[in-house]
Parts: structure tokens; sequence; C-alpha cells
């Protein structure tokens, strides 16, 4: 595996070298802009939508939510302050500041409740939906104030109203959002010539930002050091981390990181559907070589969902590297070196995710399992995951902050496209916990029963852990003022600056 990286770094030298052989393309100088280069493009723009981690993030560049996060990952208002004026009664009031949404209408109540009537739609068919479906009823009080009514008591129930809000005069008319996004948020929409190449522009100071996908690191790389990009963020491996770190006009940011890599199973099928083999899985894997060799210790292991520090967290026994275990219940299954599973692995065709899929692969031949690694475009490869087409597969679910992610994730009524259930587990007990943590008003209380359910999940393992990479960036002398969240969301965009340089603008 160490001569394998290796050997990347020398073919990433080679490309390297050949830098001084071509010169910059000239371009017009007129419009600056701002390029950030991303392993892969966004799905759709319309926030009822998205769930993907591309789109969630440029989308939040874009519209403007009813709720943010504050660093406890509790909520805070984002355009509204809320009061609850019952157990199923909450009543959400507009700041005092004006928001216009993009094609100048301004933003009201009415919008707010066409949002969540258009989630709640089920001819919309929002993956959001499930959810929120315990709301009964919305109710405008005025241009300013919008009521929600609950079927049932919940506590953390403005913590799902972080969906981008639209304009109701443009969802009457069935506009697609999803190509021709019209938000009421700090950037807006210009042009989106092609899959991978986006263009916004924000709308402050009138910057343009163009967003480039580049699915091969190093090409991203070569980029940014030829001054084709000015920003990269994440999905490189260690060896190009190193390098660019290295370079007198790069500079490096990192946080560490809150997003939850995984590896997820299809439950029903007859072989990932079982849980000695998942557990075997789970014990065959070497967590601490692969942060070490391939994500260059830039993450921490995962334990679950949710980081030590977060107020729902679960203290669970780990599934430490045990060889002997694995092998074990490997053999209980009826699996020998002379009688070997074959399982197929689905990942996206970014070479840092097939990279891992192949240290994953070797390790798992240890315990008697060739495993065959598929790796698609984001399109279908994604589209396949929510099919159910597939028996192994690993994501990251990013932007998590409060536990009704269980129920989004885990609960038998979650299947695709009413929620993430993708593996298609259909536990009963998880369910009741489930159900049952929801109901419960004391936040205290109902933090101890999210902790029995993460613990029930634990032992039914629907997934095996991986862990929470650390967020990294690297920008050109260039540019000023950029942040890394924990999340690695793109807000840090609301901020950067560019220093001119008349060699590097175009005009549009």
């Amino acid at each position: 595996m160490i001569k394998w990286i290796l050997s990347g770094t020398c073919f990433l030298f080679l490309f390297f070298g050949l830098l001084s052989c071509s010169d910059k393309t000239p371009f017009d100088a007129e419009q600056s802009i701002i390029r950030f280069g991303m392993s892969s493009a966004p799905v759709t723009l319309d926030p009822l939508h998205a769930t993907d981690a591309t789109s969630s993030r440029i989308n939040r560049l874009i519209y403007q939510r009813l709720v943010e996060f504050g660093a406890d990952n509790k909520p805070v208002p984002g355009i509204a302050d809320w009061r609850q004026l019952d157990d199923q009664h909450y009543r959400f009031t507009l700041t005092d500041k004006t928001f216009h949404f993009h094609h100048g209408k301004i933003l009201t109540a009415h919008d707010i409740k066409a949002t969540f009537d258009a989630v709640l739609n089920k001819a919309t068919a929002s993956p959001h939906q499930n959810i929120l479906k315990h709301i009964k009823r919305i109710e405008v009080v005025n241009e300013q104030i919008v009521d929600f009514y609950l079927s049932r008591p919940d506590p953390l129930f403005p913590s799902f109203l972080a969906i981008g809000i639209l304009p109701a005069d443009l969802l009457s008319t069935g506009h697609s959002f999803s190509q021709n996004p019209v938000g009421s948020g700090p950037f807006e929409f210009s042009h989106w010539p092609f899959d991978g190449q986006l263009f916004l522009r924000r709308i402050e100071d009138k910057q343009l930002f163009e967003f480039l996908k580049i699915k091969n690191p190093t090409v991203r790389v070569l980029k940014l050091l030829r001054g084709e990009l000015d920003l990269i963020q994440n999905n490189l491996p260690p060896e190009h981390i190193s390098y660019l770190k290295n370079q007198p006009e790069i500079h490096y940011l990192s946080e560490k990181g809150s997003n939850y890599s995984y590896l997820g199973f299809n439950l029903e099928d007859k072989e990932t559907g079982k849980v000695e083999l998942r557990k075997a899985i789970a014990y065959a894997l070497d967590r601490d070589k692969i942060i070490q060799y391939a994500l260059g210790n830039a993450a921490e292991k995962a334990n679950g969902f949710f980081p030590s520090s977060h107020w729902a967290a679960a203290e669970l026994v780990d599934y430490n590297t045990d060889q002997i275990r694995a092998v074990a219940l490997m053999d209980k299954l009826g699996y020998s070196k002379d009688n070997r599973l074959h399982l197929t692995y689905k990942t996206s065709s970014d070479p840092f995710r097939i990279r891992i899929a192949t240290i994953i692969q070797s390790q798992l031949k240890d315990i008697f399992i060739d495993m065959d690694i598929r790796s698609y475009d984001w399109g279908t490869f994604y589209g396949d995951i929510k099919a159910g087409k597939f028996q192994l597969y690993s994501l990251t679910w990013v932007g998590i902050k409060t536990p009704d992610v269980f129920r989004n994730v885990f609960h038998s009524a979650s299947l695709p496209p009413e929620g993430a259930n993708r593996g298609r587990l259909n536990n009963k007990k998880i369910d009741q916990l489930i159900e049952q943590a929801e109901q419960e008003l004391d936040l205290t209380k109902q933090a101890g029963l999210y902790q029995l359910l993460q613990q029930e999940i634990h032992q039914t393992l629907p997934y095996v852990s991986l862990w929470y990479e650390d967020n990294i960036a690297f920008f050109r002398d260039n540019i000023q003022a950029y942040q890394v969240s924990n999340d690695g969301n793109y807000d840090g965009l609301m901020s950067v600056r560019q220093i001119n340089d008349a060699a590097r603008v175009n005009k549009y």
C-alpha cells in the first residue's frame, strides 16, 4: 500500500514537471472570476429535492432558511425567530430585515407557507417530506408571521426547518428551480452551461464565481498551481496535500470535521442482510491504517453519526480491528479460504474514493471476501444507491445536526424517495425507539432515548462507521478571507475576496 502511494506521488511530480512547458490561457480583462474546483457537480439546485452534499452546499448560498445551527448543533434563528405557543403550535416571525428574492419579490410569510406546503405535497416527492409529515397545517397570520400546527408534540421541530425558502409565485407556476434557481440568499444564479460548470454571482459586490467539476484530484491540483483555479476544498489524497503545503504561492486551511463517513449495506440482500457478515466486515477493517495512509491522518475514527461533543452522542463499544473475531464470524457463516464470498462494492468514479475502496477490498481479502469494485459517475452511482441497487457502498452524511436523522435514515417508513433508508432496514425495535424518542418532550430524557436507539443501531449494524474527515482548503495567494467550516459547507465564499490580477479575468 505504501509503495502504491509513493507511485502516485511520482506520477504527481511527473505532471508538475510539465507545468513549465505550457503557457497560461490568455483571458479578456473585464469581469473578474473566482474559480472554485470541486470533485463532483450539484445534482439539483432545488432545495426541496437536494440531498447530495454538493447540491446542499451550493443551495446554502442561493437560498435563505428559517433556521440555522449554532456551534453546539442546536437551532438558532435564520431569517425568523420563533416561539412555542403550546406543545403543538410554533410561531415564526420574520426578522426586521427585509429579504428580497432574486427576481425582485419581497420574501413574506406566504412564501414560507408555500415552501413547506410543497414539501408536504406528495406530488412533489420531496425526500424531506418524511421528517415534516407531523405538520398538521400551516397558517399565515400576516406578512411577517406564520404558524405551524403539529399533529404531535416535538421539541426538536424548529431543527427540521433548515430548508431553503422558495418564492410562492414561482412555485405556483411550476417553475424549474432545479435548473434555474431563484432564492433570496447572498448568491444569485448566473448560468449553468453544462453539468460540470456553474456560475453564481455574489449580490453584495457582483463578484462572479465559477464552480468547476474536476473529478481527478491531480488535475484539480495542477489547475490550482497554474492559476486556472483559485480555490479547492477536500477530496485530495495525502501526497497532493503534502506537496501543496510546500508551495509558496498556495495557502492551506484545515478544520476538524463532523461529516460522517460510513459503509452501507443492502439489508434485503441474501448476503449483506446477515448481521454476522456485517460484523465480520466491521472487525476486519483497519481504519487506523486507512486514515494514516489514504487520508494522511486528516480524519478521526467515527463510532456513530455524532462526534462525542454532540449533545445526543452515545457511548458505544467500538468495532476495533479484530481479525480473529472476523474470521470466526466468517467461519460460522461457512466461508473459508477454499470457499470465499464474492460481494460487489459501489462507489463514485472519484479517484480518491476508488483508492479507499481498493484498500477496503484488500483488507477484506484476509477474511475470505473477494470484493468487486464498481465505480460510476456521481449521478449513476447516487441513483443506484437510492434505488437499492447495491450490496455495499460508501458515502458521507454532511451537515447532520440533530437526531431526527435516525427517522430519515433508519425508520422502515423512510424508504426513498420519502426518506433515506437506502439499505431497506426494517426493524420494529428501532422503529419503536425512534417514535418513543420523538414523543419525549424533555430534552434530557429525549437525549437518553436517542442514545439507547444508537446502541440498538450499533448492534444491528446497518452501517459500519468509518471516520469524520477533516475539512481542508488550498487557495492561491490572490485569495483572501476564506474560512473552512467543520461540516465542509461553502459559506466561506460569502466573505472571500480576490486581489485584482488582470491576467486572470474573463468576460461574461
